[in-house]
Order: C-alpha cells, then structure tokens, then sequence
C-alpha cells in the first residue's frame, strides 16, 4: 500500500478531489492510504496560533519553525520522502510521479501564508518541489494535484494498465488527437486512417501526429525529445 501524510492547517481538504472517481475507489479498496496531521496541533499556544511575523519586516505572517517540526516529528515512522510544496522548488513532473509511485509513501507539507520558516528545511533536509510558476493560498491543492498524478500510476488503479503507456509524457511526446462517435459531428469527419482497422498504419498516424503536436504546442518539449 502506498501511503500519503499529509500535513496541513486545514487537514479537512483532504482527500478533496482524491475521495472520487479513480483515486477515491483506490482508496476505499485500500490501495492507497492517507494521513492527515493537523499543524495546529502542535502550537504550544494556548488559542493554537502557529505563526508569528518576519523578522526584517514584510507583509503576511510565517509559520513557525518549532510547531512545524514538532509536528513532522510526530510522522517520523512514515515512509518517503519529505516535500515542501513551493513556488521556488523544482518543477514537478511525470517523471517525478513515476518516481514517487515506486516509493512506500510521501510526507507533503502544506504551507500556508507568507510560508514556513527557512530553519525548518534546512534543518529537516526538506524537498521543495512546485507544480507551476503561480502563487496559490496554500500547498493544499498542490499536495492533491501531486497525489493525484502518483496514485493513477499505482499497480491496478488504472484497471487496463496499457492505457498509460500512451498518454502525454510517458514518451516525451504529447498525446495524439482522440475521436469516438458519432463518425461526423458538425461536418467535421473522424481522419479514415481510424476507420481503417489497418493497426499498423494507425500506429504511424498517431506517432506522426503526437510529433506534429509536440512541436506546434510545446518546442520546449521536442527539443528535449529530439535531444533523447
């Protein structure tokens, strides 16, 4: 079983978006775990605050540094790695997933205002990993856009596992175009070659046609892929 701790000032976002469709009967079946830590919990203050301002000025509040690792503390036993969710760490990717799929687990850490005190990773050898360059309220949906993409790749979540042989990334292309019935809709027709049953010819259309799309809507992408 892979198994995600979660820690977070609203731990009842969680499981969100992961409670349905493919993710959510994974977890019911026991596929996959989740732990939630309420940070809240460790604040040795008596209404549980758990931020105070920065020192050198600046606008927002900082989480601190103490609560925080008491409260990392408290999962010390879970297994994986240990991700900060940050708009200034590395760039997750499909790759990334596949690597964390193979792991027993993750620790995500879910900020929230002007974000965590700098002690607290460096001391704890924190990950920073960030899902795109915008700013959101918080790591929440981060960490569930993370778990998300990792549990998909989990051993029979996907019940044709095949099917994910072909999808965007797995082979540093896009996917090619998808078209089910009806075989015209508003004059426009599904490509014959679908229509042909020839799987071979097929099979080139779609390797062409994921090209064509990789180096139209991402050139970042194909260079990378005609470097490989």
């Amino acid at each position: 079983m892979w198994r995600a701790t979660v820690l977070s000032l609203f731990p009842e976002m969680f499981p969100g978006a992961l409670g349905y469709s493919l993710a959510g009967k994974a977890l019911k079946s026991g596929m996959w775990s989740l732990k939630k830590v309420n940070i809240r919990d460790f604040s040795n203050d008596k209404n549980g605050k758990v931020d105070d301002v920065p020192f050198g000025g600046g606008h927002g509040m900082v989480i601190k540094p103490d609560v925080l690792d008491m409260a990392l503390q408290s999962v010390s036993n879970d297994d994986g790695p240990r991700i900060y969710l940050s708009p200034r760490g590395k760039k997750f990717d499909h790759q990334r997933a596949k690597t964390l799929s193979q792991e027993k687990g993750v620790v995500l850490i879910c900020g929230r205002y002007e974000g965590v005190d700098e002690r607290f990773l460096v001391h704890n050898k924190i990950e920073e990993v960030s899902i795109g360059d915008f700013i959101l309220s918080g790591g929440e949906l981060a960490a569930q856009i993370i778990m998300d993409s990792v549990i998909r790749l989990l051993p029979n979540v996907v019940a044709k596992s095949e099917a994910l042989l072909d999808e965007s990334f797995e082979t540093g292309l896009l996917e090619y175009p998808l078209y089910t019935q009806p075989r015209i809709w508003k004059g426009l027709e599904v490509p014959e070659v679908l229509l042909s049953g020839d799987h071979k010819k097929i099979k080139l259309w779609k390797t062409k046609m994921s090209e064509i799309i990789t180096k139209s809507k991402r050139p970042d992408l194909w260079t990378k892929y005609i470097k490989s």
